[in-house]
Order: structure tokens, then C-alpha cells, then sequence
């Protein structure tokens, strides 16, 4: 059975008066701090082995977009380059002192180490044909000079320190993270746009994010979920399997979604606003290396619990409207959630595993119950209703 997510809906949020004042353009036109940036020309060998040595340049692609360019974009790169054709800048963040994350060129700056290890071969070139077929370490003598000497610009951007930064109306202070969105919002005009998901994992490369990454690939929720199981030795290898990048959830970052949509459910108090909301204030949490660990382990054992309790196909709903059965991610939200707040009594929902299953099959049933489970709105108050009645479901009082 082919797996078919439904999300439901995102809920719309109020603007309010003040925050239309806050239109991004005008904003920046009245308040005063600056984005400081400085500009160096970079050899393509140079950008290889700072890429290669991973002490200067953090190119992990898990960090942003998981589509890879195809042998073809890749060539006509290389083709770019060999015939001086102006190439737009990459763009980094200065993290830490000489640690550059990659904003804006994670493509291109992939395909100069792939090119120049000998990964891939030309392929498509229509003005230069006759170097279709060859690789960097067979290319004439002339063409491997030509693309030593060849440059790409790179732009480092500098912040201001955090406190010189202006406030919201709310007198709330705006932080580096806000001025790195706006930023990457601005740059992400060219191409294919990145979602959400993809935004956020691109600016918040902590803790939580690694441990995200991580339970993406846990494989009872790959398996759940309908992603290829990771089985490569190499982590470099994730991003090069066909099957892999063809899942729409995989090349869309929104299993590394679903990871989030627990951690940031399971407080109450985070429940309020709109879903996106909800998942970038919790995308933007600091979390140490064994916080980060912990939520890892809260979050496998309590889907392994619900794997097992519902016989490896848990999360699964037949749809009313055309009748298929799909994995449902507003299910899969509060039943996790839901577990989480009765976890210490976990083993009598194993023991009634029969009551559950008929308590879900008569909520399903019921016409405004199952409008609220399968998530036709993911209102703030819908989400709250949503793990409340799925809390009824595992462990009734």
C-alpha cells in the first residue's frame, strides 16, 4: 500500500494592526541596526579543500534542501565556469569565529568537491560537447587549468552584537535568529523556495536539530512513514539513494516536521498561535548535548510503545472523503503527545489494547470526532481538543 500523509491544514493566523506596521520592508527602513558583510573571491581547489576539511565550511545537506542537483545542473555549472560566465555569489554565516555556515550556494559549492573528486562525470554540455563524458582527473591539460584559475565570490555575513538590536512593538527584543530569517528570506528568491521545515533546520543547526536528523531516521518511523530504512555504512551516502530522494516526505524535510511537531505539542504551553509558529519557537530552543539526548530517548520509546501497540501500522485512518487508508499526521501528533502525558501509566493501555482499538474505531465514527482527529484545522484550540480526545482513547478515566 502506497503511503499517503494527510497533514491537514495550517491554520491561518490573525494579523493584527500592529503586526501589518511590521511589514519586513518598512521595518528595516526604520530601524537602525546594520548587516555587516565582507566579500572574498575563492579558487574552486579552495573552496574544495575547506569543504573537504570541514574545519571552515559546515556543507552538510541535511541542513537545508535534500533535492540534489542532477549530473546535467551540475555540468552546466562546470560549463559556467570553464567559459567565464558570471556565477552569483554563495552566501555564509560567520557561526563562530572562522566558521562559516552556508545561507544561500549549498548546491553549487557541492557540485565543485563532487566535480573535483572525480564523483561525477559532464554530461548534456551543448557548448563545449566534446568534454561530455569526462571526468576532472581526465580532463585536458588546458581545461583543468582554466577551472584552477577560475573564482567563485563568496559573502560572509556579520552580525551585530545581539543588543544592539532593536524590540518588537511588544517590547520583546529581536534576536539574531529573526535578522538570520529575514536574511534567508531574502536570499531564497532564485530556484526552488524552501518550506518551512527547510528554513528552519538551515538557521537552527544546534542539538535539537541534530537529534531531529537523527530520529528521521529511526526505523520504525521510517517504516511507519513509508521512507526508504537507512541501511548505508556512510552518512554520506544518505543523500545519494534515488529511492530516498524520490519520498516526498524525505525531500521535503517534513518527516524532520513530524520529529518536531512532538517536542513542540508536548508542552502545553507552547499550544497557542499557529502551527508554524508552534514548530519555529521550538526549532529555536536551545537545547545542551544531553537534553537533546533525553528527548531523543522520550521520543523512541514512546512511538516504539505505539509501533507495537498498534501491530507496525499505527497513525493509519480510512479517509471519509475517497475512502483510502492513509497514515494521518494529526493522529500521529496526538497520540504521541497524548501517550507522553500518561507514559507512567503506559502499561495498562498495553493491557487494555483492545479497548483502544474500539474506542478509536468509535471516535472515527463519529463524524465530529473524526473531523477533529484527521485535523481539518490545526487551530491552537483543534490541537488541544485533538490530544485531549485521543488521551480518552488510550487511557479513559
Amino acid at each position: 500500500m502506497d503511503i499517503d500523509i494527510e497533514f491537514g491544514e495550517e491554520e491561518t493566523p490573525v494579523v493584527t494592526a500592529a503586526e501589518l506596521v511590521q511589514d519586513p520592508d518598512e521595518f528595516l527602513a526604520r530601524n537602525s541596526f546594520r548587516i555587516v558583510y565582507q566579500t572574498n573571491n575563492l579558487f574552486l581547489h579552495q573552496i574544495r579543500d575547506l569543504i573537504v576539511k570541514r574545519e571552515a565550511i559546515n556543507l552538510r545537506p541535511e541542513y537545508q534542501r535534500r533535492l540534489r542537483w542532477t549530473n546535467f545542473q551540475k555540468s552546466k555549472l562546470v560549463e559556467s565556469f570553464l567559459l567565464n560566465i558570471p556565477i552569483p555569489p554563495v552566501f555564509f554565516y560567520e557561526a563562530d569565529a572562522a566558521r562559516y555556515e552556508v545561507v544561500d550556494g549549498q548546491q553549487r559549492l557541492n557540485t565543485i568537491r563532487e566535480f573535483f573528486d572525480g564523483d561525477f562525470a559532464l554530461s548534456g554540455l551543448r557548448v563545449l560537447k566534446p568534454l561530455n563524458g569526462l571526468r576532472y582527473n581526465k580532463c585536458p591539460p588546458r581545461v583543468k587549468r582554466t577551472l584552477d584559475r577560475a573564482s567563485l565570490s563568496a559573502i560572509v555575513l556579520l552580525m551585530e552584537s545581539e543588543s544592539e538590536l532593536p524590540s518588537r512593538p511588544s517590547g520583546e527584543k529581536l534576536s539574531v535568529t529573526d535578522i538570520r530569517r529575514l536574511v534567508f528570506n531574502r536570499l531564497n528568491t532564485g530556484g526552488r523556495q524552501l518550506n518551512a521545515q527547510e528554513i528552519r533546520s538551515a538557521l537552527n543547526p544546534g542539538n535539537l536539530n541534530k537529534c531531529i536528523l537523527q530520529l528521521s531516521r529511526f526505523e520504525p518511523f521510517t517504516s511507519t512513514f513509508g521512507i526508504p530504512p537507512y541501511t548505508e555504512d556512510d552518512e554520506e551516502d544518505y543523500y545519494e539513494i534515488p529511492g530516498r530522494q524520490k519520498n516526498c516526505l524525505y525531500a521535503s524535510m517534513r518527516d524532520c516536521e513530524l520529529v518536531l511537531r512532538f517536542f513542540a505539542l508536548r508542552d502545553p504551553r507552547n499550544i497557542r498561535g499557529s502551527m508554524k509558529a508552534m514548530l519555529d519557537r521550538t526549532m529555536e530552543t536551545k537545547f545542551s548535548e544531553e537534553q537533546a539526548e533525553r528527548l531523543a530517548t522520550d521520543y523512541r520509546d514512546r512511538f516504539q510503545f505505539l509501533y507495537d501497540l498498534f501491530d507496525s501500522q499505527p497513525f493509519k485512518i480510512v479517509s471519509k472523503t475517497d475512502e483510502r487508508e492513509k497514515v494521518s499526521a494529526a493522529l500521529y501528533d496526538a497520540s504521541m503527545v497524548a501517550l507522553d502525558r500518561v507514559w507512567d501509566r503506559r502499561a495498562g493501555i498495553q493491557d487494555n489494547k483492545a479497548g483502544v482499538f474500539a474506542r478509536l474505531e468509535e471516535a472515527i465514527e463519529n463524524d465530529a470526532s473524526y473531523e477533529l482527529i484527521v485535523g481539518r484545522r490545526n487551530t491552537a484550540d483543534s490541537v488541544k481538543g485533538r490530544i485531549d480526545l485521543l488521551q480518552e482513547v488510550l487511557l479513559p478515566e
